[in-house]
């Protein structure tokens, strides 16, 4: 349940306790949802107090009766949930009364009920499936049975057989080397790479490979992006095939030759998530450049920081984001960032309707340089696998973000684990709202256009119906989601009205989810899984997902990605037994297909392998996600071991905010800032703890201070982090050498319920 938002908090005499007051009205709600009844005890005066009609109560208590009575007492309760709800439930329904349905069936079942459950009869079709069938015995003997009985086995399989299992998945994807690699994985644990080479002596271009076209997999006729700008809704969706595609960015790299730019130069781009910022990342990699990704939402002290880093040459950048009446101007920040040659896109029209700066280029004149070259095939420029294509950026504990390089390598994870986990193969369209400043970006080029599906692009703002009706508009078979986003289609209800049935599953990631919310989101698609899907930068996609394959629990992991190993620490920071429930910090066997080797700006040895265990000779790698295993097999995040939290996907160092924070007002004496998670689950809200100089503070000057502290962190940090609550302590709990106990706060927090308030 929530807690009301008329609830008060209250600190005790101890400074480092919380009392939380609640309402009656929240712990009726909390005894409500503990009420629910069994699915035989379910009337049809149960039914119309959701506000269904008469007749329609009617018969839904009589499809039920029926679902009982045929499956009789021998049926599980997750068979009967499957059968209900695809009998039974429908969007059109209130939700209220798939959640009646949801939590009767699951009554008495304990933790982790089954919101989804592979169908035995159709998993041959998946990809994963599919090979199975045709290699199950080869990979596994006589342990092989069938696809979903057998998927835990050939996951185990991958992680002991790298050598034969990421042959088979390069060989699915159709990658296409220039030089073959010697071998898939050199163990050579030499200097500070405990992680070993993968692909030696491979060369290969990841945009060629997004742009080849063959037999097996698509042809130039094919539609790969379709696309939608904002305030065009009731336009047909766009639609450019894989040889217009290839045309503009063959065009593009001209252009990029035409800059006289040296070799393997860093390029930023600083742009929305659209058609042209695509055909972008694509020509700097098949130009053998690196792309340097900044998220369009990045202050000028943010760009500055990344361009600076990266040393980049020259960002391409839009004039302006359009969302709805308001118009950001982007260009405008590039500039008070100081960047180098900027490369400038109109967002309306045909022209860029601004000044530039003396040596900037507008996107017609950068394309004017190549006209001659327009379709003249660019020949791929082939570079090692271990050398560096993107560098993308997650915050650590420090003022200054980790630079993380991406290799050739790591767009075929990130195509492998869209394989694997989400099924996608020809044919289907994929959307994830998202920008190529995140890791996600450069992940939905590569999932979609190596395993020759469609890109589907909304150039706007995704919360609201238009995105919905996009969804609906252009066929999406694969959507991506974070929680915040559902969160608020479900209470706004923006997805009222639109179709979603050609949606096969679900993709989320950057936050801890919630189970009612994605039992909503499921209810939207005729209960289509939710692939819950956790990694990182580092990472180049998961380590920790869901399958097609396995049932699927609501905001759950039910697997290890394909190729890794996870542990879970204990107390003495060695790894639990196999398979043990338990909750600690998560560490990952070292050898990662596609995962980070560098840094740009720090030492990645101390960074993710220094005061490691070891396994069986082998130095674990660091993480710094706390996990629980639970007792049915399941995983769930718990949120950061360390002092970085998670604000809307966003990983942030808690001393970025404090610093913030403690200049704010006169009033502070110094902050401390902690995500807490909500008691439903979900993502982390983010909570100040303050010292105040003066205890004698009304709520109207907490108030006040909590606007400030939002102001001043959206202005200098990001304009998406927003304060949740701001709470007061007479002092910070401290260790014997002074350190902030940040974890020990946000165990209070967590306990007290001060981040349910809002």
């Amino acid at each position: 349940g929530q807690w009301a938002p008329s609830s008060k908090f209250i600190l005790n005499q101890n400074p480092n306790s919380f009392l939380f007051v609640s309402s009656s009205s929240s712990l009726s709600k909390i005894r409500g949802k503990m009420a629910y009844k069994s699915l035989d005890s379910i009337t049809r005066s149960d039914i119309e107090a959701l506000g269904i009609s008469d007749d329609v109560s009617y018969k839904l208590l009589r499809d039920l009766d029926d679902i009982i009575r045929n499956h009789g007492s021998s049926a599980t309760p997750p068979e009967r949930w499957i059968e209900i709800s695809r009998r039974i439930l429908h969007p059109d329904l209130p939700f209220s009364f798939h959640q009646m349905m949801y939590y009767g069936c699951y009554k008495d079942f304990g933790p982790d009920p089954p919101a989804w459950l592979p169908d035995p009869n159709v998993a041959s079709l998946t990809n994963v499936g599919g090979l199975l069938e045709r290699r199950g015995r080869e990979f596994l003997g006589d342990d092989y049975k069938d696809p979903v009985s057998s998927f835990s086995k050939f996951q185990e399989f991958s992680v002991s057989n790298p050598e034969v299992y990421w042959r088979t998945i390069l060989d699915e994807l159709n990658i296409l080397f220039s030089v073959p690699p010697k071998c898939v994985l050199d163990r050579d644990r030499s200097g500070d790479n405990p992680g070993g080479n993968w692909l030696p002596g491979a060369y290969l271009n990841p945009a060629r490979n997004c742009l080849s076209s063959s037999s097996k997999r698509r042809s130039d006729d094919d539609v790969v992006i379709r696309w939608r700008n904002e305030g065009s809704d009731d336009l047909p969706v766009n639609a450019m095939t894989l040889l217009e595609l290839r045309s503009q960015v063959w065009l593009t790299a001209h252009a990029l030759n035409a800059l006289d730019l040296v070799e393997e130069s860093a390029i930023a781009i600083d742009m929305p998530m659209n058609v042209e910022s695509v055909i972008i990342y694509l020509a700097i990699v098949l130009a053998g450049h690196v792309v340097v990704s900044i998220a369009d939402s990045f202050s000028p002290r943010e760009i500055s920081t990344r361009l600076k880093i990266s040393k980049a040459k020259a960002i391409f950048t839009q004039d302006e984001i359009i969302r709805g009446d308001k118009s950001i101007p982007l260009y405008r920040r590039v500039v008070d960032a100081e960047a180098p040659l900027a490369i400038v896109i109109p967002a309306r029209g045909s022209f860029v309707r601004m000044n530039l700066r003396e040596n900037d280029l507008s996107w017609n004149e950068f394309l004017g340089n190549a006209g001659k070259m327009r379709g003249m095939e660019y020949i791929a420029v082939e570079k090692p696998a271990g050398a560096c294509t993107n560098i993308l950026f997650s915050s650590g504990t420090t003022g200054e973000p980790k630079a993380i390089p991406w290799t050739n390598i790591s767009p075929l994870k990130s195509a492998a684990d869209a394989w694997c986990h989400m099924d996608v193969h020809q044919g289907d369209v994929v959307a994830w709202p998202t920008n190529l400043g995140w890791m996600m970006g450069p992940w939905l080029v590569y999932a979609s256009l190596i395993n020759g599906a469609c890109m589907a692009l909304y150039n706007g703002s995704p919360p609201g119906p238009a995105f919905a009706k996009f969804v609906q508009d252009a066929e999406v078979t694969m959507l991506g989601v974070i929680p915040s986003i559902v969160r608020t289609w479900q209470n706004s209800n923006s997805t009222s009205g639109f179709d979603w049935s050609r949606i096969r599953c679900f993709g989320s990631t950057g936050e801890a989810s919630n189970v009612d919310e994605y039992l909503w989101l499921m209810s939207r698609a005729h209960y289509k899984p939710v692939i819950e899907y956790c990694g990182g930068t580092e990472i180049g996609g998961s380590f920790v997902t869901g399958s097609l394959l396995q049932p699927q629990s609501l905001a759950a992991f039910s697997t290890a990605a394909m190729g890794c190993k996870l542990f879970i620490l204990g107390e003495d920071c060695n790894p639990l037994p196999p398979d043990a429930e338990g909750v600690g910090e998560l560490a990952l066997w070292p050898h990662v297909f596609g995962a980070s080797s560098s840094l740009l700006n720090g030492n990645h040895y101390n960074v993710y392998f220094k005061g490691m265990p070891t396994f069986q000779g082998q130095i674990l790698r660091r993480h710094g996600d706390l996990f629980e295993r639970t007792s049915k097999g399941y995983y769930r995040a718990q949120g950061r071991a360390d002092d970085t939290m998670n604000l809307g996907g966003i990983k942030v160092g808690s001393v970025e905010i404090e610093r913030v924070c403690n200049s704010v007002d006169d009033s502070v004496l110094e902050t401390a800032a902690i995500g807490v998670p909500p008691p439903s689950g979900g993502p982390e809200q983010l909570v100040i703890a303050v010292v105040l100089k003066s205890q004698e503070l009304t709520n109207r000057d907490l108030n006040l201070l909590k606007k400030s502290f939002n102001s001043e962190i959206q202005k200098k940090l990001n304009p998406l982090f927003k304060v949740s609550s701001v709470v007061t302590l007479p002092s910070l709990p401290r260790t014997a050498t002074n350190k902030v106990m940040r974890r020990v706060l946000r165990q209070r927090l967590t306990q007290a319920g001060l981040n349910s308030k809002l």
